[in-house]
């Protein structure tokens, strides 16, 4: 999935607008995801994925997934939020709180209306924000981003680092998946117990291989008499959008006064 990401990352329809662009629209529609509220952020989401699948043309099924993987975590853990309980001794002091509950025991364990409002605002955010990130994803590739962040006078040693995990990255997902078709082939996987023995056997290679390879890489670079300082060709051929730079800018300000009307209590 990855490799694919990157991919589409290098030929989506959006991949002539300047990685700047991106990259500031992306910030800028992030940070107001962070400060508003859930009306605003399910505009987002919904403008991202405009931008991401209508615009940038990437396939809707490759941006759902993806979206459902991240909307699991965030799942797992609101039913925290939502569900708390107390002693019987105290149930009069959440009776405009509770919402459905039961008895427990010494216990009262119930739905909490507070909960389910703070549950609710931290999914909505969540997904608002890793709508954001996964459009500056899909259409630009990352070594895109690290000369934009060049530009933009970020510590080297930071992008240094970052190129090196982004590196890194591939050469763990090829290794895993070699190491993963061999153990097929050899049956590895025929029931839990070889399977999990199998697993085993996969993290240990893959920690023993990924050690090899660093240390091939890192020869590699002293070999090359190298300053550790990485740069990676990226030819300026981008050609700005006034219609899309347009859009960015109505639209965020659009979202901000959006917030400070509700904020205001204009729709109340």
């Amino acid at each position: 999935m990855s490799l694919k990401l990157d991919t589409l990352a290098y030929t989506n329809k959006l991949r002539e607008l300047p990685p700047e662009h991106k990259l500031i629209f992306a910030i800028v529609t992030l940070f107001i995801s962070l400060a508003t509220h859930p009306p605003v952020h399910i505009i987002i989401a919904l403008w991202m994925g405009i931008w991401t699948v209508v615009y940038a043309k990437i396939p809707a099924s490759i941006y759902i997934k993806i979206l459902a993987a991240a909307s699991f975590f965030w799942l797992t853990s609101l039913p925290a939020l939502v569900i708390n309980g107390v002693s019987l001794s105290d149930i009069s002091s959440i009776q405009s709180d509770s919402w459905l509950g039961l008895n427990l025991g010494e216990y009262y364990i119930y739905l909490s209306h507070k909960g389910f409002h703070q549950a609710l605002t931290i999914f909505t955010r969540a997904f608002a924000s890793v709508s954001c990130l996964y459009f500056l994803m899909l259409t630009v590739p990352f070594t895109e981003v690290l000369q934009t962040l060049r530009r933009f006078k970020f510590p080297t040693l930071l992008i240094e680092l970052l190129l090196l995990m982004y590196r890194f990255i591939f050469i763990l997902w090829n290794t895993a998946t070699e190491l993963s078709i061999a153990q097929k082939s050899r049956l590895g996987y025929r029931n839990y117990r070889t399977g999990i023995r199998s697993l085993a056997l996969l993290i240990g290679q893959l920690l023993k291989r990924t050690l090899q390879k660093y240390s091939q890489f890192s020869l590699g670079i002293e070999a090359r008499g190298t300053n550790y300082e990485f740069r990676v060709y990226a030819p300026r051929r981008y050609r700005p959008s006034k219609r899309y730079i347009l859009e960015g800018i109505v639209g965020c300000v659009i979202l901000i006064a959006l917030e400070w009307w509700l904020n205001a209590g204009i729709f109340a």
